[in-house]
């Protein structure tokens, strides 16, 4: 294998465990340029490194933690509510894209990983996801072994606090999913209702530069009304089309304007037979990585002048 093989074989595995310690895929793939550029030098510099996937793990690892610290300061005053940034899968992905999807993780849980510290983060990660022994864990974070296991257990109990459960099957979550989306699009909002849990959770992200709630909604009704009153907006706007996609493992869909450019991503958490809670995503400074981007603001200042 040559050097550039290897580097292309490490990239989706580095580009995993970046992703979950970062929520941000482009604070992600820094990491993963980072990562493995220093890989390459230490092979090109005659360092004998035993296992390329584990000194890149720990270059990784050791690079979103100080990442994450910086990050957590621009996320407290970050306008709005704070969502990860969303992968989609649609059928003509191509293969290296669908496996680092297959490695991602549910936004619910991202954003359950939000209020760990870092080193938290990191041991959980390692430990639970990726099948690190402790004592290596403790190697790649810096601490000792016994610290690794109290960091990785008090995640775990915070992680199992708050995971959201899925206990739909995969087939029954995708009719739900069409039934919501086909409602929505259709503009039928009491069989939209009809869907949702009573205590239903609404959460956007337009990061103070596309509009979007400022807070969470809660429960059936108001999240219909929010809906009813996107519909209105969609329909002045000359129409919003809905394109099905996987949302980090979930049910979701791309909201696109008449030209076919993205507005934003929506992801469905369900459970129980009803939708759990939905999350849009409409800041673009994370939608970037998917595809051309609406002007939003043009679209509303079209719709005033109007």
């Amino acid at each position: 294998m040559t050097d550039a093989e290897l580097l292309e074989d490490l990239r989706p595995r580095v580009f995993a465990i970046a992703y979950r310690m970062l929520g941000s895929v482009s604070e992600a793939e820094d990491v993963v340029q980072e990562s493995l550029l220093r890989v390459h030098s230490a092979i090109e510099g005659g360092e004998e490194i035993s296992s390329p996937r584990a000194y890149a793990a720990t270059v990784a690892t050791r690079l979103a933690i100080d990442e994450l610290r910086s990050a957590r300061a621009r996320r407290e005053t970050y306008v709005g509510e704070w969502l990860p940034e969303p992968i989609t899968e649609r059928p003509e992905d191509d293969p290296a894209r669908q496996a680092e999807l297959a490695d991602s993780l549910s936004l619910a849980f991202l954003v359950v990983l939000e209020s760990l510290s870092p080193e938290q983060r990191a041991a959980f990660l390692l430990h639970d996801v990726f099948d690190y022994d402790y004592d290596r864990v403790a190697e790649i974070v810096g601490t000792s072994e016994q610290n690794a296991r109290k960091l990785a257990s008090r995640a775990r109990r915070h992680v199992d606090e708050g995971r959201a459960r899925y206990d739909a099957s995969e087939e029954e979550r995708e009719k739900l999913a069409a039934s919501f989306f086909a409602a929505v699009e259709g503009g039928n909002f009491e069989a939209l209702e009809s869907l949702l849990a009573e205590d239903v959770e609404l959460h956007g992200d337009g990061g103070g530069v596309a509009p979007a709630i400022r807070h969470p909604v809660y429960g059936r009704a108001k999240a219909a009304q929010m809906f009813r009153n996107w519909g209105r907006l969609a329909e002045r706007m000359g129409g919003i089309q809905f394109r099905r996609v996987t949302v980090n493992g979930q049910p979701g869909a791309e909201l696109l304007d008449p030209e076919g450019k993205l507005i934003n991503v929506m992801a469905l958490d369900i459970a129980e037979g009803q939708i759990q809670t939905i999350r849009s995503i409409v800041n673009p400074e994370k939608l970037g990585h998917l595809g051309p981007l609406a002007d939003v603001q043009e679209l509303l200042s079209r719709i005033r002048s109007g």
